[in-house]
């Protein structure tokens, strides 16, 4: 055999030589090894053989395909983490964090003077009579006023839902649920969880708290406004409050509870900062009101921990704003500007004995119906 070529179909069987590349110009991949040199073909007995394929250099000297770009997001937490770790998704940063919330509160001064703008506009064109500049109502009319209110906090949802994709580059929908939504099934069900209790709990408060009727009732719920105003008190109230309590959720339970479970494991510090905040956000009236809202707060926390997402809390705190709202208007009180701040002490110890209730059921019927709690 000698002077034969032990594979004399041709280098492509020969363990001594690469087979031929392809045509120059053509992407080839994978890259070459480490020992790779840039070296003609070794000698052999029959190169003259093989001359055809000298033309060629080695296949890794041609061009490689260019390097992806960078992946931009949104990139999502591992599975099995919990609601507060969604934002723990490998590009967490405190500036990031920090940034987020200091253009929250930039887009909350813009969006207010934006909204006084328009509303002013709006007051002379359709000939809306405007309370004085210098206090601290801008229409004259309450149900303006208080959809004005409504309005502006109702913003602060798409604001949040931004923040999140454009400055932590993760899913919207993380704010949300464990899920990477909104699920409106488990908040409906929720909400008709909460009306009894929060029914019964509006009903003890307005038999225990002293009014100022003549027998020492709360003379005020049985003058309501004409017909007219009331009906439009309660379609601005319907509308626009189920925005406003899903806003404070989605600030305080959401984006401060998860900027804060981005960098530590325990989830009770976002709970205590977002509780507290909560309560500060809604001013200093007497103790007991503020007292109240803190301690909600932190079952409202607590709650969307164990449900995973932000629907229980949403739920009480919109039928309670809504049981509240209502209530005002069929007394005619739009103009009111008391908050739960100015809760006296009777609708704390209702609180203390009606919230955790609600929350232990929602948690059993969670449980029961087997909603998710970590993500997927």
């Amino acid at each position: 055999m000698s002077g034969t070529s032990p594979h004399p179909e041709g280098p492509a069987t020969d363990p001594q030589y690469a087979p031929p590349p392809p045509p120059p110009g053509t992407p080839y991949w994978p890259p070459p090894p480490e020992h790779a040199q840039y070296a003609p073909y070794p000698q052999h007995p029959q190169e003259a053989q093989y001359a055809q394929y000298a033309q060629y250099p080695p296949h890794w000297a041609y061009p490689y395909p260019p390097a992806p770009p960078p992946p931009t997001g949104p990139f999502s937490a591992p599975a099995g983490s919990s609601y507060a770790a969604l934002a723990r998704n490998g590009g967490q940063r405190i500036r990031r964090e920090l940034g987020g919330t200091a253009l929250l509160g930039a887009a909350g001064v813009v969006c207010m003077i934006a909204l006084f703008i328009a509303a002013m506009l709006l007051a002379h064109v359709f000939g809306i009579a405007a309370a004085d500049p210098d206090g601290e109502a801008v229409f004259a009319d309450p149900i303006a006023e208080v959809a004005l209110g409504l309005v502006s906090l109702g913003l602060a949802i798409p604001a949040v839902l931004l923040v999140v994709r454009w400055i932590q580059r993760r899913p919207a929908g993380t704010i949300s649920s464990v899920t990477g939504r909104l699920r409106l099934g488990w908040l409906a069900l929720c909400s008709a969880l909460a009306l009894p209790v929060l029914g019964t709990q509006f009903g003890l408060l307005v038999w225990l708290v002293p009014g100022d009727g003549p027998d020492g009732t709360a003379a005020e719920l049985f003058a309501p406004p004409a017909l007219a105003t009331l009906l439009l008190s309660l379609a601005v109230v319907w509308l626009l409050v189920p925005f406003q309590a899903a806003a404070e959720e989605y600030l305080f339970r959401g984006w401060i509870q998860q900027a804060f479970g981005a960098h530590l494991r325990t989830p009770w510090v976002g709970i205590a900062v977002g509780s507290v905040l909560f309560a500060l956000a809604h001013g200093f009236g007497q103790w007991s009101g503020f007292a109240l809202l803190l301690y909600s707060a932190a079952w409202y926390a607590w709650l969307t921990l164990r449900t995973g997402g932000l629907e229980a809390a949403i739920a009480h705190h919109m039928v309670n704003n809504l049981l509240a709202f209502t209530l005002t208007a069929l007394a005619n009180d739009l103009a009111n500007d008391e908050t739960a701040a100015d809760a006296p002490w009777q609708a704390l110890v209702l609180e203390i004995v009606a919230t955790p209730l609600y929350c232990l059921l929602v948690v059993k019927l969670a449980e029961r119906r087997k909603i998710r709690t970590v993500s997927s």
